[in-house]
């Protein structure tokens, strides 16, 4: 392994915790909020143990490298991302630890639609085709196969649940819950974010299979915020490894969630702890998705 892994920040930022996700913290700092990411990992609604080392700092960065590349796109929430700016918020002692691994943001009303992307029929979308030839209620054509790229990328929303799994919704419920205007503002702007990310990722031959983001208000102003294309929130493809009818190995934590398929956990109880080899693996996908994407090693 190739640095500590940090399992949370508790007892290091000297700030209220807000809100403590599977993988993020979100402290109050005032004017801002501050995240900081952490290398924990979930699969299956657990989160497990141990943590992933680079994993938090590679998705911090990576956030905030495509935070930067999409500026001229869409506003977002970023301040800065500097922990020598943070005071006393973080002791001298603890900077290093936290190093690359916060982000000072603007505080958002966060709209409570995760708004989903698919260039490609795969997943949980390909799920949804198999049933009844439709994804989120938008008819697609006959035949398609699974992992097939989709004629043109579609919008599918779904409803976040702060309890439980997100639900997925048709463009019309969701504008009956925000309104038409909104709806349509953000289905448009998810629609320009993916078509620009996927275009940088297959110069760099990855594809882009789907996406999502995440979007706030900010006196009645739209801006992105949280996470965006990273490995946590996007399924990237090796171009290399691309293919039909098959489970594609994705460049994410894809060893962990194999490594529990078929393993003999019993799907219901907090699992053992993966194995070293498991976590090696994991944090190797991190750091060379972040190098392959950014074009920097960690």
């Amino acid at each position: 392994m190739s640095a500590r892994a940090i399992s949370t920040a508790e007892g290091i930022v000297n700030a209220p915790l807000l809100y403590k996700g599977k993988v993020r913290e979100l402290y109050d700092l005032g004017e801002h909020y501050l995240i900081v990411v952490t290398d924990r990992i979930s699969a299956f609604d657990y989160v497990l143990e141990p943590a992933v080392p680079d994993k938090g700092n590679v998705l911090n960065r990576l956030s905030a490298f495509w935070f930067e590349q999409t500026a001229e796109l869409m506003e977002n929430h970023v301040v800065h991302t500097d922990v020598e700016l943070l005071g006393d918020v973080i002791s001298e002692e603890n900077k290093d630890v936290l190093r690359k691994r916060v982000m000072v943001t603007r505080k958002a009303q966060r709209i409570d639609i995760e708004c989903v992307v698919r260039g490609y029929i795969t997943g949980g979308g390909w799920r949804q085709y198999q049933k009844n030839g439709e994804i989120n209620g938008i008819s697609l054509p006959e035949g398609l196969r699974m992992n097939d790229q989709l004629p043109e990328p579609i919008f599918t929303p779904a409803a976040k649940n702060d309890v439980g799994h997100d639900e997925d919704i048709s463009f019309e419920v969701m504008a009956e819950k925000v309104g038409v205007d909104l709806a349509e503002q953000l289905r448009n702007c998810s629609l320009e974010l993916y078509a620009f990310a996927r275009d940088f990722c297959e110069k760099r031959d990855i594809i882009l299979a789907d996406c999502k983001l995440e979007f706030g208000l900010i006196d009645g102003k739209l801006i992105l915020i949280d996470e965006i294309f990273t490995p946590d929130a996007s399924r990237f493809w090796a171009k290399e490894k691309y293919a039909l009818g098959v489970d594609i190995d994705s460049m994410d934590k894809e060893p962990v969630r194999n490594y529990l398929a078929h393993s003999d956990w019993d799907k219901n109880s907090q699992p053992d702890p993966l194995p070293t080899p498991v976590v090696d693996e994991t944090s190797h996908r991190y750091r060379d998705i972040y190098s392959r994407i950014s074009g920097q090693q960690l």
